[in-house]
């Protein structure tokens, strides 16, 4: 039986790291296979420095891209690997991305398809509030679809 066959057991083995020029095939990879209009290999190049991966082992699970300015800071990209889905690892990850935070950041903010309904279950309870709508902000093979805007006010007892 895979280590990977059970949930605990896979969340023993990760880890999150920066995201290393080395990762970046595999990070692109991931947002092949996870969004309908993915990023390219050079915007991950450029956001090299505001990435992380999750890893277990050598293995890229995962990817998130933040951006921080004053006391606010923005989700660009967040995925795991389709086969890693359902796990867990996008709370992990999503958590691990709160809890770390410089102590600054008083705000996160975030975009979802408002047909992303995994994704908003799960920001819905890590506490993000929909506070705007952005009309026809993704493009689809059918034409644009909005996105919700959602904020998380962070506090003290959010940080690790």
């Amino acid at each position: 039986m895979s280590d990977f066959c059970h949930t605990s057991d896979l969340i023993d083995n990760l880890s999150i790291r920066g995201l290393q020029v080395d990762d970046l095939d595999a990070v692109v990879s991931i947002e092949t296979l996870t969004s309908v209009h993915p990023w390219s290999l050079a915007q991950f190049h450029q956001s090299i420095d505001q990435s992380a991966v999750l890893v277990s082992e050598l293995q890229v699970l995962g990817y998130t891209v933040i951006s921080t300015a004053a006391d606010e800071a923005e989700i660009h990209n967040i995925a795991v690997a389709p086969e890693f889905q359902g796990r867990g690892l996008g709370s992990f990850l999503l958590d691990h991305s709160i809890g770390t935070l410089p102590a600054e950041i008083l705000k996160l903010y975030l975009e979802v398809r408002v047909s992303n309904f995994t994704a908003i279950r799960l920001y819905t309870s890590r506490r993000f509030q929909k506070v705007g709508e952005r009309r026809d902000y993704y493009r689809t093979e059918y034409g644009c679809e909005d996105a919700l805007v959602m904020r998380l006010d962070i506090g003290p007892k959010d940080r690790f």
